[in-house]
């Protein structure tokens, strides 16, 4: 019987990256800073930047999605709705 794959946490590849692939994570953290905190700033749920949705919980950047898709296994195009009481931009 095959034995399942050793189990490597999210915090495992963060270290990873920085201390053996050499990437700067704390500028990448400046870059999304940079690009969201006007929509922050305003109360944003959501920033839209270079075609990627920056999705915002209480200020926080959780996670970071192609536009128009949901971050889901199935990979399948979603419609995003506007919060409710929040009009679409141009609508």
């Amino acid at each position: 019987m095959k034995r399942p794959p050793v189990p490597v946490t999210d915090h495992a590849v963060i270290r990873y990256l920085e201390r053996v692939v050499g990437i700067d994570v704390e500028a990448l953290r400046d870059e999304i800073r940079a690009k969201v905190e006007p929509g922050v700033r305003l109360g944003a749920c959501g920033v839209r930047s270079g075609g990627f949705n920056y999705r915002i919980i209480d200020g926080v950047v959780v996670t970071i999605v192609l536009a128009g898709h949901e971050d889901e296994p199935s990979g399948k195009p979603v419609t995003v709705k506007p919060a409710p009481g929040r009009r679409e931009r141009g609508a």
